[in-house]
C-alpha cells in the first residue's frame, strides 16, 4: 500500500502540491486525474523521490522510495516517456535496469515481447516513436515484476490497439493484488480502465472515490470531472484553514452519518472521500532505480 500524508511541495511561490492526503490500496486500479497544471506529475515526483517535499511524506509499504533496496522489484515506475538514453538499444537499456537491481537477464526479453518491442528490441531508443518509447517505458517499469506500478500518462502516444492493451494489462496486474496508479488526461479511459479515482485541483484533494459513484453524479465520468474541477481554480485560503470558493459549490464530502454525498455546503469546497475506499532529471531517476547494497 502507498500512504501519502500531508503532501506538499512549493516551487518559489507557487503552491504545486497542497497537504495531499490519500491512500493507494492493491488490488484495483486507481486512476489519477485533475486539470493541467493540477499537481498531477508533481505528486508522482514525490512519491519516488525525484523532488523533495516541503512537509509530509509519501510510504511504500512503509518506506520511502529512496529507502527500497531494489527498487525496480518493488515498485515499478514511468514517470516520463523517454527516461532513456538515445543511443542505447532498446535491449541494452532494460539489460542495464536489470543489472542494477539483481534481475534474471531472461526477463529482458519477456518484457519486451510483453510489450511488444521484441522486433525493435535492437533498434536505438532514440529512433522509437512516441508510442514505442511509452512501450519501452512500461517494460521498465514491468522489470521487476513489482507490487507497485506508477505511470504518469501511459496512454500517450498509443493508438487504440495499444490503448486497449494496457488497459487490459493493468486491470490483469491489479486483479493479480498490485497496487496501479495511473494518470490520465483522458477521462473516458479512465471510466473503463480504473475503479477508483483520486482527483486533484491546484494541487488539493477533490476526491477520493470509486468511478461508478463520481459517475453518479451527472451524465457521464467526464460531466461529473467538469463539474467537480470546474471551481478548483477559485479556491481562496480562509481564515482558520477552511477552503472557501467565492459562491462555487463543486466540491463534494460525504454526509455526515450516511455513505452518499451531497454538495458541499456553499462556502466550502471540502475533498469527497467514498465511505467504502480503503536529463539531468531522466538521469537522477535512473539513479535512484539503481539497488541498494
Amino acid at each position: 500500500m502507498i500512504e501519502i500524508r500531508g503532501l506538499t511541495k512549493r516551487y518559489g511561490r507557487t503552491l504545486a502540491v497542497d497537504a495531499l492526503s490519500f491512500d493507494l490500496r492493491p488490488g484495483v486500479v486507481t486512476g489519477f486525474l485533475g486539470p493541467n497544471g493540477s499537481g498531477k506529475s508533481t505528486t508522482m515526483r514525490l512519491i519516488l523521490g525525484l523532488d523533495m517535499p516541503d512537509a509530509g511524506q509519501a510510504r511504500i509499504g512503509g518506506r520511502r522510495y529512496r529507502d527500497l533496496r531494489w527498487p525496480l522489484r518493488e515498485v515499478g515506475a514511468l514517470p516520463e516517456a523517454r527516461a532513456f538514453h538515445p543511443g542505447r538499444t532498446g535491449r541494452d537499456h532494460l539489460a542495464a535496469l536489470a543489472a542494477s537491481n539483481a534481475i534474471a537477464r531472461r526477463r529482458v526479453d519477456e518484457v519486451l515481447d510483453m510489450v511488444g518491442l521484441a522486433d525493435a528490441a535492437r533498434s536505438r531508443a532514440g529512433s522509437f516513436s512516441l508510442g514505442m518509447a511509452q512501450r519501452l517505458g512500461i517494460a521498465a517499469a514491468l522489470l521487476g515484476d513489482p507490487q507497485v506500478l506508477l505511470l504518469d500518462e501511459p496512454v500517450n502516444g498509443l493508438d487504440p490497439a495499444g490503448i486497449h492493451w494496457i488497459r487490459d494489462l493493468l486491470k490483469s496486474l491489479a486483479a493479480e493484488g498490485r497496487v496501479v496508479f495511473v494518470s490520465s488526461h483522458l477521462i473516458s479511459e479512465m471510466a473503463l480502465m480504473a475503479e477508483h479515482l483520486v482527483v486533484i485541483g491546484q494541487g488539493r484533494l477533490l476526491a477520493d472515490t470509486s468511478v461508478a459513484e463520481l459517475s453518479a453524479r451527472a451524465a457521464s465520468l467526464e460531466d461529473a470531472f467538469l463539474e467537480l474541477t470546474g471551481t478548483s481554480t477559485g479556491f481562496r485560503r480562509a481564515p482558520g484553514g477552511s477552503r472557501e470558493t467565492p459562491g462555487g459549490s463543486g466540491g463534494l464530502q460525504r454526509s455526515s452519518g450516511g455513505s452518499s454525498p451531497r454538495p458541499a455546503p456553499r462556502a466550502a469546497a471540502t475533498a469527497f472521500r467514498s465511505t467504502g475506499q480503503r536529463g539531468g532529471r531522466r538521469a537522477a531517476f535512473l539513479t535512484r532505480q539503481g539497488g541498494r547494497r
